[in-house]
């Protein structure tokens, strides 16, 4: 038996609930969905209510078969091409959208994002309902994508019909998200899926402008593009390297910050990779690991569980250091950037 089809006696309940027009939370291998049916516009509607999630901020269709791509959307060769790569996987494709696809779904746009992605139930999920599936991450638009079942919960209890449990994801952050309706494809998104790693399949591969700093009043191309997110609820400030300087001088920096604030009567924490974690102790109220820096996985995975891990500790100020680079560090910065509202103090 197959670990897809190990899920199926257990999804009847939630795959009703899509084909009936209802919200199911859901696992994939990058974060945690808030799904729906994308092709019934009220069901997707409930998703930016659930959520609080602005109207023109599009949502990803979630797919198990290849062959769906020509139902919802016009594909070209370049889409075809990285279909076969890298699907099922963390990666979305941004293609003009046929009519079958309502506008609450794709944020009014003439474009349709598609993904299919990588988890047993999620897949089981999408092929027992009959429906393609809407999803965002499941939680309050704005705070750190849930990770876990648990994080779900804590803010989807109520507002999803069903939520299903497949344990802590594996990757950690969304998807890449590739436009590829131009001549040049645009990544709208970093995620684990690289810059490199498409341009190995396709060739010459651009970032949009908007990926470092969104644009007023453009409507987004795609999700995290535009508006805050991934954030706790206190204020996150990275700390980080001008050139030629030390490491030392981030911890020195780091450690002058929390215990400002805490002189202040503020609670104060410091979120750092395991390799300089212990150099915080007594700086802060709480020190949170967030992975290896020398495995960059592991940041990624364990990178908004981390994050939620201060919102728990009720803390005022984050420090935390960050995480420059190519490759799965590009997104990893990514998120703390938008997390941390670009502050960011170079020493």
């Amino acid at each position: 038996m197959s670990e897809e089809t190990a899920y199926v006696p257990l999804l009847g309940g939630a795959a009703q609930c899509l084909r009936e027009g209802g919200l199911v939370a859901f696992p994939t291998e990058t974060v945690y969905g808030l799904g729906a049916d994308a092709l019934n516009k009220d069901a997707a509607g409930k998703i930016y209510a659930a959520k609080g999630r602005p109207s023109d901020n599009p949502l990803i269709v979630h797919i198990a078969e290849v062959a769906a791509m020509d139902r919802l959307a016009c594909v070209n060769d370049m889409a075809r091409l990285l279909a076969e790569s890298f699907w099922p996987g963390p990666l979305t494709l941004v293609l003009p959208k046929r009519e079958i696809v309502p506008d609450n779904t794709t944020g009014g746009l003439k474009t349709v994002a598609l993904r299919m992605p990588a988890h047993p139930a999620a897949l089981a999920l999408i092929r027992q309902s009959g429906v393609y599936v809407a999803a965002p991450s499941a939680n309050i638009s704005g705070r750190p994508s849930p990770t876990t079942a648990a994080h779900v919960i804590e803010d989807m209890m109520g507002k999803a019909g069903y939520i299903i449990d497949g344990g802590p994801v594996g990757i950690g952050i969304e998807s890449t998200i590739v436009d590829v309706t131009g001549e040049i494809p645009a990544i709208l998104r970093p995620g684990y899926i690289t810059k490199e790693m498409l341009e190995a399949v396709i060739g010459k591969v651009m970032y949009d402008p908007a990926v470092e700093k969104p644009m007023e009043g453009v409507p987004p191309k795609a999700p995290g593009m535009k508006y805050t997110h991934y954030a706790p609820k206190g204020e996150l400030t990275l700390v980080e390297l001008s050139t030629d300087n030390q490491q030392q001088r981030v911890v020195h920096k780091l450690r002058e910050l929390a215990e400002e604030k805490r002189r202040q009567g503020f609670r104060t924490g410091i979120m750092a990779p395991k390799e300089t974690l212990s150099c915080y102790e007594g700086a802060a109220d709480i020190l949170v690991c967030v992975g290896e820096r020398k495995n960059q996985a592991t940041v990624a995975a364990g990178l908004y569980a981390a994050l939620r891990k201060f919102d728990d500790a009720d803390v005022d100020y984050i420090y935390a250091e960050s995480f420059r680079g190519e490759g799965v560090s590009y997104a990893i910065m990514n998120r703390l950037l938008k997390a941390a509202g670009h502050r960011v103090i170079k020493v």
